[in-house]
């Protein structure tokens, strides 16, 4: 279990301390409003009505003791940037932020924030991946030239083995997992593995390579 400190409770950072807690972590909310505090309030660890901007709130609230601290609003960058920098003053181990721009981006990563989101644009991405390939069934991307796919295995691939195949030397691609069409998750299947009608890869490469196999 893992303990968060979720600041601001806005349409994603609601949604993201309800879910932290549904995994079983310590969350604890806080906005500066209070319906939004109350709304939250049954549904994470604890949720507090406070102004993050304050150091001396941050430190009441004993933020220095969690092990993951979420900016969850990108409206304002001054604010962001000020709880950000607050933040990681205070000892905060990590400190995640959520941006609205490159340029709000690049003011977090400045002053210390160890990872920045864009979930609009992320989820953008994922959508147009989606609805382009009907065989794309999950897209993350790891960095601007690598991604992992989860997609419905090829047609061409049936009843071949992944070592028959030769994915890893053909295609560049790593098949890190297969869901079966049972439900069941395969992690790291072997050479002899044979791919069946129903099966759904999990393939880590480069976006070039993982363009190539959308084309089969």
């Amino acid at each position: 279990m893992k303990s968060f400190l979720v600041i601001g409770l806005g349409r994603f950072g609601s949604a993201l301390a309800q879910e932290l807690c549904a995994q079983g972590n310590e969350v604890m909310a806080l906005d500066l409003r209070e319906d939004r505090v109350q709304a939250a309030a049954d549904l994470v660890t604890r949720a507090a009505a406070g102004d993050a901007r304050d150091p001396e709130v941050l430190r009441t609230l004993g933020a220095r003791n969690f092990d993951c601290a979420v900016v969850a609003f990108s409206a304002d960058v001054g604010d962001s940037a000020l709880i950000t920098l607050n933040l990681k003053e205070i000892g905060v181990p990590k400190v995640v932020c959520k941006a609205s721009s490159a340029v709000h981006r690049k003011v977090l990563e400045k002053i210390g924030a160890d990872q920045v989101v864009f979930p609009e644009q992320e989820m953008a991405l994922r959508l147009a991946r989606n609805l382009s390939n009907v065989d794309i069934l999950n897209f993350i991307e790891l960095s601007a030239d690598y991604s992992v796919v989860e997609r419905r295995c090829p047609r061409q691939w049936f009843d071949k083995t992944i070592r028959e195949l030769d994915i890893r030397a053909r295609y560049h691609l790593n098949v890190i997992a297969v869901r079966q069409e049972a439900g069941d998750m395969l992690i790291a299947p072997g050479g002899d593995y044979s791919l069946h009608t129903g099966d759904c890869l999990v393939v880590l490469g480069t976006n070039r390579d993982i363009e190539r196999v959308e084309k089969l």
